[in-house]
């Protein structure tokens, strides 16, 4: 097991590193000068080159490359002397940071990796990405749930009730639930839901996890924005959940050791819990655990359309500023956590089925 899992973060480890030398010379090579952005484009070449001087980008590629990928490190090298070079050990950019070792003017040095600065507001990245990221999570997570309980249980119900009514009702509703893009599905079910039956949801069109209370009493957290960007974003995972559970359902309903527990005299629930379903949760997991890092990464349209202040609108307002720091930050932040989450459901797929472990 250990050796699968080792195996399974070397995989994860150099899929990043493809994921850095992809990003980093992508929007290298992008038209688009940051300095000009940052101070308009009636501004004196002199304070031009300042400012590329101050961002490093007057220094040949391979050079920034470097100095990129020594940001990200969490193990990193550093002149602590000199402030002209790409390495300068600056405790603007990294601190917090621990010296672990220091000959000469260089230091090997422990810290949090370094995501730069925004071209626009000079945030740092990990800033921004710090407060948009938990909105994103908490509508990942819950339209996660929000497939898994609604999907397996309809799986369960059309694998129990196969060629019935309800099974040709949940084939039809899930073709369609997999074949509607979100992008589509998120203005329709905005416009059904908060403007056609407004006065029956009381749904907001448009609106985040945090709104301003009309008395000046600041910020409060107003839950009910969440159900539609979750209801849509879940949808699709929904459908596939609901197939894959049906098929998984009805090879385990097929097994002998189903057949013994009935004959047994088992209750039918009893039956169906405690031994098909059991049994048919190993390629359940596997998909949710895909299904959620999808989610993270691809709620971008979902969030702009309802508005709601996650990753999504960030990603979207930079790459309209020509924001790269935060564009690429926040790339490098969902790809890290994809293959975290792809990393878990290999580990927990492995622990439930040992065959996966000698592969």
């Amino acid at each position: 097991m250990l050796q699968f899992v080792w195996k399974r973060i070397l995989y994860g480890l150099l899929v990043l590193a493809g994921v850095i030398i992809v990003v980093f010379f992508l929007f290298n090579i992008l038209p688009g000068d940051p300095a000009r952005m940052m101070l308009g484009q009636h501004a004196d070449q002199e304070s031009v080159d300042v400012i590329n001087h101050d961002l490093g980008r007057d220094r040949p590629v391979g050079v920034q490359f470097l100095t990129y990928v020594n940001d990200l490190l969490p193990v990193s090298l550093h002149e602590r002397n000199d402030a002209e070079s790409p390495f300068y050990l600056s405790s603007d950019k990294y601190a917090p940071y621990t010296t672990l070792l220091s000959v000469g003017s260089k230091s090997v040095v422990l810290k949090s990796p370094y995501l730069r600065r925004s071209y626009q507001s000079r945030r740092k990245v990990t800033e921004i990405i710090g407060s948009a990221f938990p909105q994103t999570a908490l509508l990942a997570v819950t339209a996660m749930l929000f497939a898994v309980v609604v999907g397996v249980s309809m799986g369960v119900v059309s694998a129990l009730k196969k060629d019935t009514w309800i099974d040709r009702a949940t084939l039809v509703l899930s073709t369609l639930g997999m074949s509607v893009p979100s992008f589509f599905a998120a203005i329709l079910i905005a416009w059904l839901f908060a403007y056609v039956l407004a006065d029956i949801t009381h749904l907001n069109m448009f609106g985040n996890l945090y709104a301003i209370d009309d008395y000046g009493k600041g910020e409060y957290i107003e839950l009910k924005n969440l159900i539609l960007p979750a209801l849509t974003l879940g949808i699709r995972p929904l459908a596939t959940l609901t197939q894959l559970t049906k098929n998984s359902m009805l090879e385990a309903l097929s097994q002998d050791y189903v057949r013994t527990a009935r004959a047994k005299g088992l209750k039918p629930w009893r039956v169906v819990t405690a031994h098909a379903l059991r049994n048919a949760w190993s390629p359940v997991v596997t998909s949710s655990g895909g299904w959620l890092a999808g989610l993270l990464a691809g709620a971008v349209f979902v969030e702009y359309v309802f508005d709601w202040k996650g990753m999504g609108v960030v990603i979207v307002d930079a790459l309209e500023k020509y924001d790269f720091p935060v564009v690429m930050g926040s790339i490098l932040f969902v790809c890290v956590i994809l293959i975290v989450i792809n990393l878990l459901t290999d580990i927990l797929y492995g622990a439930l089925d040992p065959r996966v472990r000698n592969r």
